[in-house]
């Protein structure tokens, strides 16, 4: 058993951007674990978008709580392999999630709810995909896609579908969930290389880059007779741009707004919100977490998708857990594709 390990700490909440100035890693003891406890290695742990709007002194109002200065970062998903159990049903060897990353051991207690339960200490089948996935289309990236089409945004037999941040980790599974299940859909992204990617990988019917041109004219371009749902990750200019083009009876999956998450002020809503009203419009605001009773139908269908080589999933790895920070950094910055992850060593 190891005696010590390593574990990033926040030491300063960031204004505006985040900064490696603002964590440091340091080496902490590791207790015995305890009756009804395990001790993990850690082998991945995941680099949400979402974690910066924890990096704050005070988040958003019924989100997940900020991470406290000078300590571990809880509620973070990893996985890993069990070294000592102390609990019923977990032994020795288990491949298994959890909700204690950006360290390299962890004491996790079984049956303690985590991440609103979805991230609760399980076992995961590696048989089904190596262990990573997990925090990706297996997990809650692929619960949030998946809820976020058939249960928020209510997806329905001949839809247009525009998905933003599409070359992301939620983007690029909900663009492909939207496309497998027969939608034309349409993507948007950060730049041409990513814009080629979910063409030319990810199948696509139409894609733009969101910063050449007004996103209203993009989206209206490739899809002159309107869509019928947007799943938003991205907020702002790209929610105005859905609502002015959504037509009658049209829905939006709030998923995300990356665009707001390292802002130092209040950001402007939407100037059209109005049209909501006209074109009889839901917009629905939902997190993959409510949704974790969709997980065994993630894993089959996602899985199958997987093994079939029909669903392509692209991955950064950033190797090194002194990394985490900088691993946060290129996700905000847009500087990753598909889902960001960090190797543990």
């Amino acid at each position: 058993m190891p005696r010590s390990a390593r574990q990033v700490q926040l030491v300063e909440y960031p204004v505006g951007e985040v900064t490696p100035d603002h964590f440091v890693t340091v080496e902490v003891e590791v207790p015995e674990p305890q009756a009804g406890q395990v001790l993990v290695r850690n082998t991945f742990t995941s680099v949400d978008p979402g974690m910066r709007l924890r990096l704050r002194e005070s988040g958003p109002a019924g989100y997940f709580n900020s991470f406290s200065l000078g300590a571990a970062m809880d509620d973070i998903w990893a996985v890993g392999e069990v070294i000592e159990s102390r609990a019923d049903g977990f032994e020795a060897g288990d491949a298994v999630w959890h909700a204690k990353g950006w360290r390299d051991y962890a004491i996790v207690t079984a049956g303690e709810p985590a991440l609103a339960g979805i991230a609760t200490l399980a076992r995961i089948d590696t048989s089904v995909a190596p262990a990573e996935k997990y925090l990706g289309p297996l997990g809650a990236m692929g619960v949030t896609a998946y809820a976020g089409l058939l249960d928020a945004a209510q997806l329905r037999e001949g839809d247009v579908v525009w998905i933003s941040a599409a070359a992301g980790a939620v983007g690029s599974l909900a663009a492909q969930i939207a496309k497998l299940r027969g939608h034309r859909v349409i993507g948007s992204a950060g730049s041409e290389d990513k814009v080629r990617y979910v063409l030319d990988e990810l199948g696509l019917d139409a894609a733009f880059d969101y910063r050449d041109r007004p996103v209203v004219d993009r989206v209206q371009e490739a899809a002159p007779d309107g869509i019928d749902v947007y799943f938003d990750n991205v907020g702002g200019d790209h929610l105005e741009a859905a609502l002015a083009t959504l037509r009658p009876w049209g829905r939006v999956a709030l998923c995300g707004a990356i665009s707001e998450y390292e802002s130092t002020g209040p950001t402007p809503g939407p100037s059209n919100l109005f049209q909501a009203t006209a074109n009889n419009l839901t917009l629905r605001g939902f997190r993959g977490s409510a949704y974790r009773h969709r997980l065994p139908d993630v894993v089959r269908e996602l899985g199958g998708w997987l093994a079939e080589g029909r669903l392509r999933y692209r991955e950064t790895i950033i190797d090194g857990l002194e990394r985490a920070p900088e691993a946060l950094m290129r996700v905000l910055s847009g500087n990753t594709t598909g889902k960001a992850l960090v190797r543990i060593s």
